[in-house]
């Protein structure tokens, strides 16, 4: 069950504030009823009608994405940079969920589904994000140990995670770290090395959850299975 107002703009008839302000008007109907109250929820199975127009809801799409590096996590961009969705050719209003910055490769998945979307990016369902840096000089094992507990940046302690030193080459001096983390705040692994003096020269996400980039080469992507899907709505459910 979603708000209505929340439904009508996932289904890309409008924005969010404008449905809002047809709901409190009178103009959309749910199974023959006129709603004027902004809390009431509905199911795939409502119909819900706008201005006497039975509103078209968009069949869900789910797709795993190999972002390559110099790519925007966005749906367009203001300097005419290509972006993620330019890399799916769908005729569906897609999103990314979450973020990856422009430098960072990795996976990464999209949806019109924003159910799915919001409770996989929000920390509290605690879904693993698996990313793999490649940082300059040799991290200790104490900067480990803070990585792994917690790291203050931009205010506030990070959750803890997991972290493993994966390699170090002499040579060049750089280090190769494995961190997991649930959240997905702004450039947040970068700059939790950045908090204990580490430069990252380059950065991937391996994996979120149960889902890994197997199969895939960089700019590739597939559709996920609806069992898959299951098993992301299910993890979801259980952390709740």
């Amino acid at each position: 069950m979603e708000r209505l107002q929340k439904v009508i703009a996932n289904n890309g008839y409008c924005s969010r504030r404008k449905a809002e302000e047809l709901i409190q008007n009178g103009n959309v109907k749910v199974n023959g009823n006129i709603i004027t109250e902004l809390g009431v929820k509905v199911s795939d199975k409502d119909e819900i009608t706008i201005n006497g127009n039975v509103l078209n809801k968009e069949q869900k799409e789910y797709y795993l994405l190999y972002k390559p590096r110099g790519i925007i996590t966005s749906t367009k961009d203001e300097k005419n940079r290509k972006t993620v969705v330019d890399l799916i050719p769908t005729k569906t209003r897609i999103y990314p969920v979450g973020r990856l910055d422009y430098d960072t490769s990795g996976i990464l998945l999209l949806t019109n589904d924003g159910a799915l979307t919001n409770a996989l990016i929000h920390p509290s369902n605690m879904i693993d994000k698996v990313y793999v840096a490649k940082v300059k000089g040799f991290v200790l094992a104490n900067h480990l140990k803070l990585l792994s507990s917690g790291i203050m940046i931009d205010g506030k302690k990070t959750s803890k995670g997991k972290v493993k030193l994966k390699k170090y080459d002499k040579k060049a001096n750089t280090s190769i770290v494995e961190l997991t983390i649930h959240e997905g705040r702004n450039h947040q692994v970068k700059k939790m090395f950045e908090a204990i003096g580490y430069e990252v020269l380059k950065l991937k996400r391996e994996r979120i959850g149960f889902l890994d980039l197997s199969g895939l080469k960089s700019g590739e992507y597939r559709r996920l299975s609806p069992k898959e899907v299951k098993i992301l709505y299910n993890d979801v459910i259980k952390k709740n």
